[in-house]
């Protein structure tokens, strides 16, 4: 049993090895929840959309007005 996890341990430092020094992202940070870096591209798109339908909707009503 102890060969077990002596096999397992040196098969995982040698993974870790092999993958630090092939140029691998590694990341042992765990996940990452940053909602606050995506929320910036969504808002600025999400108002841009509604300018454009706001200046859609308010073209018609000033050529009838004229």
């Amino acid at each position: 049993m102890w060969k077990l996890i002596v096999g397992f341990i040196a098969f995982a430092a040698l993974a870790l090895f092999i993958l630090t020094k092939s140029g691998g992202n590694i990341d042992l940070g765990g996940e990452k929840h940053d909602v606050a870096a995506h929320e910036p591209a969504a808002s600025e798109a999400a108002s841009a959309a509604v300018t454009a339908a706001v200046e859609a909707a308010s073209a018609p009503a000033s050529a009838a007005s004229q």
